[in-house]
């Protein structure tokens, strides 16, 4: 059976991030026919083949993040928003990309609703990251890659963390990666996770 102790070495998960999930209604981060469907503890189809994780893996890794007020977080994967609504109650500024247009426009509409003011979107291939915005205190990903890309370990600050699920679609593992001070990267495999695809190439799409 799974404990919470077993991967955090600790028994609970920080008030904050369960604090930051009560404020955040997931229902309205769903499509309109799953919201009676919004607080089970389920992953749900938003469209596209992609999914909004079930509330202990959201919750779970936000708490692996060990977030403070004044971080900047890069999210891969906005999806409809919901993750981002969390880390924005968390952090100073969230900057979060999603690959799929029609998502992307969603949630903003569904963020700008909730008064998200420090979440800045962009559609783009986030395997390459944000070198704009670079370097990131702290990295989230909700797709996986079969390797952790590289430019995202480049985009990390030294004494950043990044929690990514990484490997092949029957074995992937939620990974706690962190860098740091002299920059000199550690990864830890939390728990057994399936994640859509991130995808790996687009030309059509920048990373700027």
């Amino acid at each position: 059976m799974f404990h919470v102790s077993n991967v955090l070495g600790k028994t609970a998960l920080d008030e904050r991030v369960l604090s930051a999930m009560g404020k955040v209604p997931r229902h309205e981060f769903v499509p309109v026919e799953l919201q009676p469907y919004a607080y089970a503890n389920i992953p749900l189809p938003i469209g596209f083949e992609k999914t909004i994780s079930q509330p202990f893996i959201v919750a779970l890794m936000t708490d692996l993040l060990d977030l403070s007020e004044n971080d900047t977080v890069l999210e891969i994967g906005t999806g409809l928003g919901y993750q981002a609504a969390i880390l924005a109650q968390l952090a100073r500024q969230v900057y979060s990309i999603e690959i799929i247009e029609e998502l992307a426009r969603e949630a903003k509409q569904r963020l700008r609703r909730q008064s998200c003011s420090n979440i800045e979107i962009k559609i783009a291939n986030g395997y390459h990251g944000w070198s704009q915005h670079a370097p990131f205190d702290k990295v989230i990903v909700t797709a996986a890659p079969d390797l952790i890309p590289p430019p995202l370990i480049h985009q990390l600050k030294a004494g950043g963390k990044m929690v990514i699920p990484a490997g092949l679609p029957d074995a992937q593992q939620l990974v706690l990666l962190e860098k740091n001070g002299a920059g000199r990267v550690t990864t830890r495999e939390i728990l057994q996770v399936r994640f859509s695809q991130l995808e790996e190439t687009d030309p059509g799409i920048t990373s700027n």
